[in-house]
């Protein structure tokens, strides 16, 4: 679990914050400004990313940064201002592993509440088995079901995902969003 990292001087005016109920009539602790009463709110972050698919393969990268260096995830990351969910999943599928893809729908939204964020995930068609990984990835490589390194795997949402997707891919239907909570 990562410590949240109290919120300690004013966004706007650099005053030090006092943490208490705002007079809006909010019902959570907030850090309030008490020199300009701007209230700041703390909110989840989202991850994004793809479950990459060429015929019966998943493509996987093996991380090479922390956190879980040298296990292996779906290329994802967190999302940037000024871009959709959906660019965002892109952007990180381009930047970890260098795939050519077209991108699908939505396939999963997973609250992680004990680190502060939501993992969506899209499916996403690859048009070649050639990646250029970027330098967050030692290696992107494909893998059947029964070849990934599970044990291996480096975050909770990436192992949820994959066992719902090829679960789907057994059914032969991909009509829903799975939606899950890892409290």
């Amino acid at each position: 679990m990562f410590p949240r990292i109290p919120i300690k001087h004013c966004k706007n005016c650099g005053t030090a914050v006092v943490y208490r109920l705002p007079d809006d009539g909010d019902t959570k602790p907030r850090a309030v400004c008490p020199a300009c009463n701007t209230v700041h709110y703390e909110n989840p972050l989202n991850v994004v990313g793809t479950i990459p698919v060429l015929g019966d393969r998943v493509l996987l990268c093996k991380r090479n940064i922390e956190p879980r260096w040298g296990k292996w995830t779906l290329p994802a990351g967190f999302m940037e201002l000024d871009e959709t969910t959906a660019q965002g999943a892109a952007r990180e599928t381009d930047e970890e592993a260098g795939a050519e893809y077209e991108m699908q729908g939505l396939f999963a939204v997973m609250s992680v509440v004990r680190v502060g964020q939501v993992h969506l995930f899209y499916r996403a068609r690859l048009l070649s088995d050639k990646f250029n990984p970027g330098h967050e990835t030692i290696e992107a490589r494909l893998f059947t079901e029964e070849e990934i390194p599970w044990d291996e795997i480096a975050f909770r949402t990436v192992r949820e995902a994959l066992q719902h997707f090829f679960e789907d891919r057994r059914k032969g239907n991909f009509d829903r969003v799975h939606t899950v909570d890892i409290v």
